[in-house]
């Protein structure tokens, strides 16, 4: 196999896409050749544009709704005999905005919904039954896809698929989510390529950018808190500054959970929003124009937000007829409106200890996204940094403060769509500083980014160059340690199930492709029949090495994760029979986990992967 011509970086962002690139072949450790591919996409019946951002949407339009000249590109028809019409990016937002029963969004946040099957057809959710669906994972195969297809169009004599392809992904992602992620990946044909989190991209794009004057800006013992609000997930992350060897060197310590929370909640909000002014004018809108009004509200807010001169942006909102789109019901959203809901809403002045709030769920719920209940970005903030008080504690240098309630930040780098509204970051910024000054800290500081829209992308192309043994690494490895449980033995007692312990088989930190023997001691594996695997995770535990048990926890201290069914070949045994195992546990480059059992005699192992595809268990 060639050596790669480029680095390439992928964004699968829950709003947009971009794919950047380094090329390696004029590029070395001080002189990084950069740029972002103009992505080839409709943007109306038959128009044809190239783009630097790829909106994530996808749009199946009544067979009748587009030609198929209308929905075609330089590599061909979109939709073909054997699947349905579809259009992709920014022809398909516009198209949805009017019809939106019609569009795919969100994919990358149902992607790693575990209540939901995700490779079930169930997008566009609550659909009628005349409208084709398609599943999570498909629709990021098709958006990968598209980026594939724009790359080979561009550079036919270096395939996509012949790159050092880097795809980023949120860090609270977990095993199962990451695993969908490479299989989309794998099933365009990038067999060779990488997953890396969202936070660290948008450093390593904040490292490129100082074109290698990161070192003046931080110092060792500085931590910097990365705090991401895209279209819809919030990512928090923190990054120690360490030296060794006389060098810098940056390390990831903690990463916060998975929160849905960003901008799609917020174009929501200011949705409500219009809806009551429009029912105090008389107006009343049903739950399909809402819909359509919550992708108005986007665009206007983007506009608002932008423009600092901008007062007003008029709203259009279809109405209902016996056609597709009857008439349309006109409106405007205002600057000040819009500050109001957004700062006011989700970044509300709040103590150092407050904490998201909580309330009691209807038993029963329509299936959707599993969104924080509680909006406000500074109070998720909030209980990171209190739970990661002790993140950093244990890298040399670094020390916890006697009066310290939470961890203290000492620089902070802005990532995600969100933030490009600058009042947002500074907002943020100063409520983290009035909380450091209650403690008698100094203030963080803030580090400049690029482009938001486009700083992961280019993180990730980056770090692909890192990999070639081009610039500085971020160490990470595992965001959290991983535990399996293991079932008590015991009698049988009516009413009460056999308790279970949690041993640690991968610790905090464990880098991706390295594995780790389990200490001697043995645990029993049944064969042959249908079993559950439990796993739990832990962002604060840090201590816990390899083979460590806890035989009871707090829910702030282990999480359970997704249970994987499986049943193991019994071979030359009975089944149901208890086979005495020695574990060993592994981390796949792409952060999944895999545990491997060996049986005493050392015939063959059986092997356990902790993710979704149907490949669950390996003889």
């Amino acid at each position: 196999m060639t050596a790669p011509r480029y680095a390439v970086g992928i964004d699968l962002g829950t709003t947009h896409c971009v794919l950047s690139y380094v090329d390696l072949e004029h590029s070395d450790r001080e002189q990084v050749i950069q740029e972002i591919l103009a992505i080839a996409q409709l943007t109306g019946p038959g128009a044809v544009e190239e783009r630097p951002v790829l909106p994530s949407f996808l749009y199946l339009p009544h067979p009748d709704e587009l030609a198929e000249s209308d929905r075609t590109l330089p590599w061909g028809v979109l939709g073909g005999p054997d699947e349905p019409p579809f259009v992709v990016g920014e022809l398909a937002r516009s198209m949805g905005s009017r019809t939106p029963i019609r569009l795919v969004s969100s994919a990358k946040s149902w992607l790693c919904h575990p209540a939901v099957d995700r490779r079930a057809a169930i997008l566009p959710v609550q659909a009628p039954q005349e409208v084709p669906q398609l599943s999570p994972l498909e629709a990021s195969v098709r958006y990968l896809e598209h980026l594939r297809r724009a790359w080979d169009g561009r550079f036919p004599e270096h395939r996509l698929t012949d790159q050092a392809v880097t795809v980023t992904i949120p860090a609270s992602f977990d095993p199962a989510a990451r695993e969908l992620t490479a299989e989309a990946a794998e099933s365009i044909g990038l067999r060779q390529m990488t997953l890396l989190e969202e936070p660290q991209a948008a450093l390593y794009s904040w490292v490129e950018s100082t074109r290698g004057q990161w070192r003046k800006q931080v110092h060792v013992g500085d931590v910097i808190l990365v705090i991401d609000v895209g279209g819809g997930t919030t990512d928090l992350s923190l990054i120690a500054v360490t030296e060794r060897e006389g060098n810098l060197e940056l390390n990831r310590v903690a990463v916060g959970d998975h929160i849905l929370l960003g901008g799609d909640n917020m174009d929501l909000a200011l949705a409500h929003l219009v809806r009551q002014k429009l029912a105090g004018e008389g107006t009343q809108l049903d739950m399909w124009q809402l819909q359509a009004l919550t992708h108005g509200c986007r665009a206007a807010k983007e506009a608002l937000l932008a423009d600092p001169e901008l007062m007003a942006m008029p709203v259009v909102v279809p109405s209902r007829s016996s056609r597709l789109i009857g008439g349309t019901i006109r409106t405007e959203l205002t600057r000040d409106e819009v500050v109001a809901a957004l700062v006011e809403g989700f970044f509300p002045q709040v103590a150092a200890d407050a904490r998201p709030q909580t309330r009691a769920r209807t038993a029963l719920t329509r299936l959707g996204l599993p969104y924080a209940q509680d909006p406000g970005v500074t109070r998720h903030l909030a209980a990171f940094l209190g739970r990661q008080l002790h993140a950093a504690e244990t890298l040399e240098g670094f020390t916890v403060p006697v009066a310290a309630s939470f961890l203290h930040p000492t620089a902070v780098l802005f990532n995600g769509g969100v933030f490009k509204a600058r009042m947002l970051a500074e907002r943020t910024l100063t409520i983290l500083n009035q909380w450091l000054e209650g403690e008698g800290a100094k203030s963080a500081r803030m580090l400049e980014g690029t482009n938001l829209d486009l700083a992961v992308a280019r993180g990730a192309a980056y770090y692909g160059h890192v990999r070639q043994g081009g610039g500085v690494r971020i160490r990470g490895g595992t965001a959290k340690a991983y535990y399996v449980g293991i079932e008590s033995a015991m009698p049988a007692v009516p009413g009460m199930e056999p308790p279970v312990s949690a041993m640690c088989v991968a610790p905090f930190g464990m880098e991706e492709g390295t594995e780790a023997e389990l200490p001697p001691q043995e645990v029993g594996l049944v064969v042959g029949e249908p079993v559950r695997f439990r796993f739990f995770g832990s962002s604060v535990r840090r201590e816990d090495q390899v083979g460590a048990t806890l035989e009871d926890w707090n829910p702030q201290e282990l999480e359970e994760l997704e249970e994987l069914e499986a049943e193991l070949p019994a071979e030359d045994r009975q089944p149901g029979e208890v086979v005495p195992v020695r574990l060993r546990a592994g981390v796949t480059e792409v952060g999944t986990l895999r545990l491997e059992a060996v049986p005493r005699s050392g015939e063959r192992s059986w092997k356990v992967e902790f993710d979704v595809r149907g490949d669950d268990q390996v003889a």
